[in-house]
């Protein structure tokens, strides 16, 4: 099963960027993206150290990292998108790309994740973000091929395997 239950890509949907305006996110069509809800006051916040070095690694080859910060989990991501970006950046060095805060969960879940989380992941959990840092891999084609749970790291050996592939 795929996540593109509506007859579109993940990436083929509306979402404005961190900065303000929208995210076209069209540009990633071809080249494999990590989509990732993030949070900067969780115990995962580390994550993004490896979600850099993902991005560093592979964006020469077409790959990207899209964070989509998300404050349902326990309010762990209540500043502003210029708060966001200015952690992000000052304490992890990001440089991919991020979009506006938006719900995964629930009534007001985005569109985005409407497409995602009908997609499984290796133990069979799919439906509601389970969490911070949970990772969706969307492939060439569009079509999510992987899904990861919060607590896989972004450089664990399953994560860097299911981009290599698709970068094959």
């Amino acid at each position: 099963m795929t996540a593109d239950t509506n007859g579109t890509s993940p990436l083929h949907v509306a979402i404005d960027s961190l900065q303000g305006g929208p995210a076209d996110l069209s540009q990633y069509a071809g080249r494999p993206v990590l989509i990732v809800n993030v949070a900067s006051k969780c115990g995962l916040t580390p994550q993004y150290a490896g979600l850099e070095q993902l991005q560093e690694r592979y964006a020469e080859r077409g790959f990207t990292v899209l964070g989509v910060p998300c404050n349902q989990f326990m309010g762990q991501e209540p500043g502003t998108a210029d708060e966001i970006a200015e952690f992000c950046s000052a304490t992890y060095g990001v440089t991919f790309p991020m979009t506006e805060k938006v719900d995964v969960n629930g009534e007001g879940r985005h569109p985005l994740y409407d497409r995602l989380t009908g997609f499984a992941d290796a133990e069979g959990h799919s439906g509601d973000i389970r969490w911070n840092f949970e990772k969706f891999l969307v492939g060439r084609d569009g079509t999510v091929v992987a899904r990861f749970s919060p607590k896989t790291e972004p450089d664990s050996p399953e994560v860097v395997a299911a981009v290599e592939a698709q970068l094959a």
